[in-house]
């Protein structure tokens, strides 16, 4: 993986010892550089680091063409296509499919999906733009237009384009971990998604705010779609020519996370920059066990707030639980908050108060709990971030007095 992208400084290290790496801009900016360089000049040797460092950052192409940058450090311009302001990934991998053809796939496969996310001739920073109303930045579609008119350019020089070949992450079975990242990809199944433990920051203080804590940053079911999709934990305009407003004055994450509220201050698992994260294949799936507690977005502990977090990704269902580690009686109310992704259109079921069905296409999902679930109020029919661009329904569990335990599974029927 490139590092380098750090406003402290790109040699600085994090407490964990990693450096500040955010795909976004590594796939869409740099990478192309580098490839059209070393093409230009037959730097073999060049060309042989170029390969490994795409083959690695192609690891984290969803199915559907998008890019998971869930957890990278410049995540406040993440748009699930890819980075807000950047070029495109189309020439560095169109350039480069002749050595592997799955890169052919993603520059394919990623301009469908910015098809898919284009109205009215302009590129929409997210999915779900279009269906909760919020007008499209021109600036993307004039800097997504250039790598394609790149590769128009160069027409008769490129090699084979196609989508035949499959991209790792729709074959993957079980756990990679990035150890550069503390950030691990899962697949099981129709599952696939990310847990990550990252704890390099951008800016100087104030700035963590992508996917960290143990949170579940992607989670995506083959049949479905996406299901879970991290946002900044808070809503920061860090780039204020680069990014638009949050609409409404509503800013609530889409994180998953174990969240509490004590004297007026939000304390969160996403705040926690030294979660532990296990993972481990076991015969009936994959476990993910993470041990956190809660802080404050100046990182003070909230009082006896330690809470293990687990993952259980099997054939049929995910698994997520929150507990407890003690007994001890804690400062303000706890709940698991788990926001699924759904624009608008889709249509909610309560099942009972423990469940909650939504129609997705020609499939449902069945969100269930051990407890009673509510569904967080907000503005409009549906919360939507900026970062990724994506509606969605909050759904929360509180911890009531005297249960250490929630427990919540998604099922696709």
């Amino acid at each position: 993986m490139l590092f380098g992208e750090c406003k402290k400084s790109s040699s600085k290290l994090s407490e964990k010892g990693l450096h500040g790496v955010d795909l976004g801009y590594n796939v869409e900016e740099t990478l192309n550089s580098l490839v059209m360089y070393a093409l230009k000049e037959k730097d073999e040797e060049l060309l042989q680091i170029l390969t490994k460092s795409l083959n690695s950052h192609l690891e984290f192409m969803l199915p559907d063409g998008a890019w998971d940058n869930s957890w990278g450090n410049r995540m406040y311009k993440w748009s699930y296509w890819g980075s807000r302001t950047c070029d495109g990934s189309q020439p560095a991998f169109g350039m480069m499919a002749h050595i592997n053809p799955a890169f052919g796939t993603a520059a394919v496969k990623n301009t469908e999906l910015l098809q898919r996310c284009t109205a009215d001739g302009l590129i929409h920073g997210g999915p779900h733009f279009i269906s909760a109303g919020i007008p499209p930045c021109v600036h993307h579609t004039f800097t997504h237009a250039k790598p394609l008119a790149a590769l128009l350019d160069h027409w008769e020089h490129l090699p084979e384009i196609n989508k035949n070949k499959e991209l790792p992450r729709t074959t993957a079975d079980g756990i990679i971990h990035f150890k550069d990242l503390d950030v691990s990809l899962f697949a099981k199944g129709d599952w696939r998604g990310t847990v990550s433990a990252y704890d390099a920051e951008y800016h100087y203080k104030y700035d963590f705010r992508q996917a960290s804590g143990g949170a579940l940053g992607v989670l995506y079911h083959n049949k479905v779609g996406l299901l879970c999709a991290a946002s900044m934990a808070e809503y920061h305009m860090v780039e204020p020519y680069n990014q638009q407003p949050q609409p409404d004055g509503e800013d609530i994450p889409l994180t998953p996370r174990i969240e509490a509220n004590y004297n007026g201050k939000w304390y969160s698992n996403l705040f926690d920059l030294k979660a532990e994260v296990a993972a481990k294949n076991i015969e009936s799936g994959i476990d993910f066990h993470v041990l956190t507690q809660l802080t404050d977005r100046e990182r003070t502990v909230l009082t006896d707030a330690r809470f293990e977090l687990g993952y259980h990704f099997d054939e049929q269902k995910t698994t997520i639980t929150a507990k407890k580690v003690n007994n001890e009686s804690m400062q303000g109310e706890a709940s698991l908050v788990l926001p699924i992704v759904s624009p608008k259109d889709e249509k909610i079921t309560h099942l009972s108060e423990n469940s909650i069905e939504i129609q997705k296409g020609d499939n449902k999902i069945v969100v269930a709990a051990n407890l009673p679930m509510k569904i967080m109020k907000t503005k409009k029919e549906r919360l939507f971030n900026m970062v990724p661009g994506m509606e969605a329904l909050p759904i929360k569990v509180a911890f009531p007095s005297g249960q250490s335990e929630i427990s919540c599974t998604i099922t696709v029927v």
